[in-house]
């Protein structure tokens, strides 16, 4: 993989804002003409550097779920252990997140539920029953604050 030049990262952070702004808009605030961004941003995707694009759905969607942060304490912290929870939640498409950590939890996962009862089925049913777990400790978010990052940077 080549280094990433300060063209990328600016690229990258329009990208990261909005991620459908279009490429001759990209190319103009990053100094590039649209033929050599498209390039660019078509390396970054092949380099794995961009792995992918999404959306955000507002309330308004009818999408009424809620990010769970979940700390998970392992019962040891072994290679062969790590190995098998790591595999473990490969296999649970609820889990939409999951970093290795540093500190007094093993694992930080993310998930999103649409309901309390829908998170207990979750905890139940997916969480409770990963290999090794000795401790889980879930936080609910209450508003992601970067949500509305492009409409405050743009309206700035």
């Amino acid at each position: 993989m080549r280094h990433l030049d300060s063209i990328d990262r600016k690229i990258l952070q329009r990208l990261k804002i909005d991620a459908r702004m279009s490429n001759a808009k990209i190319a103009s605030e990053v100094g590039l003409s649209a033929s050599a961004c498209l390039r660019r941003i078509q390396m970054l995707e092949q380099q794995d550097v961009i792995r992918g694009y999404t959306i955000l759905l507002g309330q308004e969607s009818g999408n009424q779920s809620m990010a769970v942060i979940i700390n998970i304490s392992l019962e040891k912290q072994t290679e062969t252990q790590f190995q098998k929870f790591e595999a473990a939640v490969r296999r649970h498409p609820e889990i939409q997140e999951c970093f290795l950590m540093t500190g007094e939890s093993d694992y930080m996962l993310r998930v999103n539920a649409e309901s309390g009862p829908d998170f207990e089925r979750i905890h139940n049913d997916v969480l409770s029953k990963l290999p090794g777990v000795q401790r889980i400790h879930s936080s609910f978010s209450i508003r992601n604050v970067l949500t509305s990052r492009s409409r405050a940077t743009s309206a700035g």
